[in-house]
């Protein structure tokens, strides 16, 4: 691990969350004032599944699998400070660091997931929560809901496209779930 990294977690570690409304995104409502963003796909069914699925989310399947790099990259775990980064291909070091924490995580009978936060440096500012379910029907599914808000000058300035863009990594991040789940 880079010192580079080492030094961002560590201030990161020191930050508080950058909006109020810790936690929404377990049991909503959605707070106002936020875009919100809601992606679903089914995995397919059975517990064996579920189990499968709901320990590949935890283990930040979803994000390492739609590119991303996770520091230090444990399983989720409430509380834990993590560094999402961003590489461009053929640099060495990465591009973008984006500071998030995880403000809970859950491993019931039907739900597994969890949600983080922005921390000052995210380029928005709310909640993103990841989570696998298994209905009464023995069918898994996988979604993806945030609300957020721009956190940046840049992300102000983007509007519209810093909308598509997350919206494509949470499509991205269902593709990554679907192939980690029907691996073995």
């Amino acid at each position: 691990m880079s010192a580079d990294l080492r030094r961002r977690h560590s201030s990161a570690c020191e930050q508080r969350l950058t909006y109020p409304e810790h936690g929404a995104t377990l049991d909503g409502p959605f707070p106002s004032g936020y875009s919100r963003l809601h992606h679903r796909v089914r995995l397919g069914e059975g517990r064996e599944l579920f189990e499968r699925a709901g320990a590949h989310v935890l283990g930040w399947a979803a994000q390492r699998g739609s590119g991303f790099g996770v520091y230090p990259g444990d399983p989720a775990g409430p509380g834990e400070t993590v560094l999402i980064t961003i590489r461009v291909p053929g640099l060495r070091f990465p591009r973008l660091v984006i500071p998030c924490r995880v403000v809970w995580t859950l491993h019931e009978e039907r739900r597994a997931g969890f949600a983080y936060g922005t921390l000052p440096g995210h380029p928005e500012c709310g909640e993103e929560s990841f989570t696998v379910m298994l209905d009464a029907d023995d069918g898994v599914w996988f979604e993806v809901a945030a609300f957020s808000r721009p956190g940046t000058w840049y992300t102000r300035w983007g509007g519209p496209l810093t909308r598509l863009v997350q919206h494509a990594a949470a499509r991205s991040y269902l593709r990554a779930v679907v192939a980690a789940a029907n691996s073995r």
